[in-house]
């Protein structure tokens, strides 16, 4: 049964599982989005009383918490239980690339220990960067009127055009980080 984990599942259940969340969601009249389960958290802890945005019923969103924890706890349990220890297939090319930037563990991790190790939180530079990264991320994910994973899954399977223009967006900005502002930071 472990094994069957420790594989990757096909596309087509991964897709399925995704489109019955989704049905089940506009069938109730909600929307998913990770950005809406922080917000919450934020209300739920006070910061409604500092900032107008946080003040609302954060109780009728109690649901989005359960989402937020699963994914966290879902995360959890993959990344220490059921992850593969095989190698990520990489091109030559963009392993010298990432090597050159300092990720010397490139195409052996899914995530480079530079940045998700536990010496990163030792390095101010990374500290920095992470913390900057994070904060363009929320800002980034207010302004567009909610997160990618809210647009890309929950607004474009609900076919709504400022999704679709958001989620273009997060390509279009994804890219010319990866492109010009990365190899400029590492």
């Amino acid at each position: 049964m472990i094994e069957f984990l420790i594989q990757p599942w096909p596309w087509y259940f991964g897709g399925t599982m995704i489109a019955i969340v989704l049905f089940l969601l506009l069938w109730t009249g909600k929307s998913f989005g990770m950005s809406s389960g922080l917000r919450t958290v934020c209300s739920m802890m006070g910061a409604g009383k500092k900032v107008s945005f946080f003040q609302y019923d954060w109780k009728a969103q109690k649901w989005n918490l359960v989402v937020s924890l699963g994914v966290i706890l879902g995360g959890y349990i993959a990344a220490n239980h059921i992850a593969s220890t095989e190698a990520v297939a990489l091109s030559p090319a963009t392993i010298d690339q990432l090597t050159s930037m300092g990720m010397t563990d490139a195409g052996r991790h899914f995530a480079p220990d530079l940045l998700f190790s536990n010496a990163a939180f030792s390095n101010p530079y990374i500290l920095l960067l992470l913390s900057v990264g994070g904060f363009l991320v929320g800002f980034g994910a207010r302004y567009a009127g909610g997160c990618t994973s809210g647009h890309a899954i929950s607004g474009i399977s609900n076919l709504q055009l400022p999704s679709v223009i958001a989620v273009v967006g997060f390509f279009i900005g994804g890219l010319f980080v990866n492109h010009f502002i990365l190899p400029l930071l590492f």
